[in-house]
C-alpha cells in the first residue's frame, strides 16, 4: 500500500496560519513572498536554506526593488 504523499510546502503553510487564526489577508501576504522567495533561490525548498538566504532575499528587496519595510505585498 502506498503512502499518501505529503501536502505541498504552500498548503502546510496556510494550514499553520488558520491554526493560528491569522486572517486571510495574512495568510494571502504571507504565500506571495513564499513565492518570490522561492525563485529567487532557483526553487531551491526552503528546508535547504536559512538565514543567509533570507538576508540576500531581503536586502535584494530593499535594494535592488525599493520595497520598503513596512510593505505587506505589491
Amino acid at each position: 500500500m502506498l503512502e499518501p504523499r505529503p501536502r505541498k510546502l504552500l498548503d502546510q503553510v496556510r494550514d499553520a496560519i488558520r491554526v493560528k487564526h491569522y486572517s486571510y489577508s495574512t495568510e494571502k501576504t504571507y504565500v506571495y513572498w513564499i513565492r518570490r522567495f522561492i525563485p529567487f533561490h532557483n526553487k531551491r525548498h526552503p528546508n535547504e536554506m536559512g538565514t543567509t538566504e533570507v538576508t540576500q532575499f531581503l536586502t535584494h528587496l530593499a535594494v535592488t526593488e525599493h520595497v520598503a519595510s513596512t510593505t505587506p505585498y505589491l
